[in-house]
């Protein structure tokens, strides 16, 4: 028998020392692992973009506030969405009349509002007082005649009562859609600041009474037929498809009628807010969504800033002229 001590047999002490240093390293890996888990349970979830706001305006704690009508639409979901993808916070206010996004924007209460073709912020600018500018377009909607008694508009009885918009800018677009139908006259074939007193009430064949908007669609059951602003169609429990009349929104001349962003003078070139139009316009969820809501009526447009601010002077100058 041999001597020499078998190569798998070592010294007791060694293989005691051994178990000492591998329950340690297991102790050790088990302790890490532990931290490592709670730590990533407790972190702070990291942000959706590299590079978003983590303060100032944009952040999560001061987003940018925008004025809109009919904030339930869900294409405005769609468009937080693509703005957090860019890392921006958005907040959007909802308002449920027209007359008060301008107001809000002056005020501060608003960083932009998105409601309102140019003719109606010319009108506002110029009762005002103020200087609201137009930063990007978004789309062109048709104005439309419905009915709730009456398929077509030969269908209306003469002397008949037909509802408009009371506020002066869609009153007037109202006027003309009536002309274009055949059932009211205007003096000098109308124009963008025709009102009911420009109304030829000898030659016409329904009488007409302005409501708020918002009423105008509440008002069918009682009158013949009503001019309904897109955002009311669906409180008629209509659809677009339900119109008798309408006007038409690819008209060259219908820019005065292009809805657009709107911001304080001083932040007509703030980047942020640039960015989040470039974010609107060019986000084919968000556009394909606008126009799905509008019935497939509304065309989206990306028309120049120059322009819409050259419209806006335009007709702001023509507002002035006719007090």
């Amino acid at each position: 028998m041999s001597n020499q001590t078998p190569l798998v047999a070592a010294p007791k002490k060694r293989g005691k020392l051994y178990a000492i240093i591998a329950a340690t390293v297991v102790v050790v890996i088990t302790v890490v692992v532990v931290i490592f888990a709670v730590t990533n349970n407790n972190s702070t979830p990291e942000a959706p973009s590299g590079n978003a706001i983590t303060e100032g305006k944009g952040s999560a704690a001061d987003p940018v506030k925008i004025g809109v009508v009919g904030a339930s639409d869900p294409y405005w979901e769609l468009y937080k969405e693509a703005a957090a993808d860019e890392g921006i916070s958005i907040e959007l206010v909802n308002f449920s009349e027209y007359p008060l996004p301008n107001p809000a924007l002056t005020e501060g209460e608003l960083d932009l509002n998105q409601f309102q073709h140019i003719v109606y912020l010319a009108q506002y600018n110029e009762d005002a007082g103020e200087d609201l500018t137009p930063i990007g377009a978004t789309a062109i909607y048709p104005l439309a005649l419905y009915s709730t008694q009456y398929d077509s508009v030969k269908d209306i009885p003469a002397g008949s009562t037909v509802a408009v918009p009371n506020d002066p800018s869609n009153l007037a677009r109202s006027l003309l859609v009536l002309q274009s139908a055949g059932l009211v006259e205007l003096k000098d074939g109308g124009s963008i600041f025709s009102s009911l007193a420009d109304i030829d009430e000898a030659a016409s064949k329904v009488k007409v009474t302005a409501l708020e908007a918002a009423l105008t669609a509440t008002s069918l059951p009682d009158v013949a037929a009503a001019i309904l602003n897109n955002d009311f169609v669906a409180d008629a429990g209509l659809t677009f498809d339900d119109a008798i009349a309408t006007d038409d929104a690819s008209d060259p001349n219908a820019l005065p009628y292009v809805n657009v962003f709107a911001a304080k003078a001083d932040d007509a070139d703030n980047e942020l807010y640039l960015k989040l139009v470039d974010i609107f316009q060019n986000t084919k969820a968000v556009q394909d969504g606008l126009i799905e809501v509008s019935g497939g009526t509304a065309v989206t447009l990306q028309t120049p800033v120059a322009d819409l601010v050259a419209a806006l002077a335009t007709v702001q100058a023509d507002v002035a002229a006719q007090k």
